[in-house]
């Protein structure tokens, strides 16, 4: 894992600048991040990504149970 440092309105870019991380605040203990990304890349909190897998594999393992029937 790449571990780096950042002040307050300061970025990070990947893949060539195609993807740009800026480090808005912090308030209370939070960091507030924002992230531009093309259309085509999704950018999710991990507890969201995990439940839309969770979500896919409940609607293959339907799929599959409508097929034997």
């Amino acid at each position: 894992m790449l571990v780096l440092t950042r002040r307050i309105g300061e970025q990070i870019l990947i893949d060539k600048g195609q993807i740009e991380i800026k480090m808005l605040y912090v308030r209370n203990g939070h960091i507030a991040v924002g992230i531009k990304a093309p259309a085509h890349i999704d950018v999710d909190r991990k507890e969201i990504f995990i439940r839309k897998q969770a979500a896919k594999q409940d609607e293959t393992v339907t799929a599959k149970v409508a097929e034997q029937l």
